[in-house]
């Protein structure tokens, strides 16, 4: 059995949401689990659990599921691409050189 990593309510939240937008993304395509199954490699099972937002899921089959679904895998790209919290917290540790203006 593998080890299911222990996470915040909010972590969880959002996983699930992301297996449901790939499930939804699925569906629209009117792509059986099958045929996702085979173009991603994977297993129904592993299919069903990436759909269900599981933890223990690796990446790269969330990856191959986007990529099987029509080239969505560019999505991951996206993420902590807008890193508001990083980047306000790097301006707050550069040191600014203070100088009079020139006139």
């Amino acid at each position: 059995m593998k080890h299911v990593p222990t996470m915040s309510i909010v972590t969880e939240r959002v996983l699930k949401q992301m297996g449901n937008q790939i499930k939804l993304a699925r569906l629209r395509r009117n792509m059986p689990t099958s045929l996702v199954c085979e173009r991603a490699d994977i297993s129904r099972m592993t299919l069903w659990q990436i759909e269900k937002g599981s933890p223990s899921v690796s990446i790269g089959s969330y990856a191959m599921v986007l990529q099987a679904l029509g080239g969505l895998e560019d999505d991951l790209l996206l993420i902590a691409k807008d890193d508001v919290l990083g980047r306000t917290l790097q301006d707050l540790g550069l040191k600014r050189k203070q100088r009079a203006r020139k006139v």
